[in-house]
């Protein structure tokens, strides 16, 4: 019967490690098996990340261009045909919040929403968002809707 305190690996599974800097006798005396000088065979070595041996690293060599605002903010866009498509299998009828839209995983609760003008609207909807592009804001006023920025 095994158990935790007696269970061993299969027989030949596990090999044995060597043994070094255990005298010239073994064969891994010397310099334990680190070869002659440089910087691998001292002790308390470690590589930086990046390192190519001396070498220009990459992240030097290929140029960098450009500028990133810390400060951006980034909206989830959600397109008017994809809120048709809710009204027409019936996920939503007259009004349509971030709640709304989480629910239905086109947002989620920590994003920004912008309502953008792709495609077409039918159905008269108020919703409340972050944001609204000027084309999506008249085809939601036009089919007689609400556009309420949170």
């Amino acid at each position: 019967m095994s158990s935790l305190h007696n269970l061993t690996p299969a027989e030949g599974s596990v090999k044995k490690g060597k043994r070094i800097a255990r005298g010239e006798g073994s064969g891994h005396g010397g310099t334990s098996t680190r070869g002659h000088k440089g910087a691998k065979s001292r002790s308390g070595y470690s590589r930086k990340i990046g390192f190519e041996g001396g070498q220009m690293p990459l992240q030097r060599r290929v140029p960098k261009f450009g500028f990133t605002n810390i400060n951006r903010k980034e909206y989830q866009g959600i397109n008017l045909d994809k809120l048709q498509a809710l009204v027409d299998s019936g996920k939503i009828t007259d009004t349509v919040t971030l709640e709304d839209l989480v629910a239905n995983r086109l947002a989620s609760k920590n994003d920004l929403v912008k309502i953008l003008g792709g495609g077409e609207l039918k159905a008269k909807l108020n919703i409340t968002v972050h944001k609204f592009t000027a084309s999506a804001k008249a085809a939601i006023e036009a089919v007689g809707g609400e556009a309420v920025t949170l």
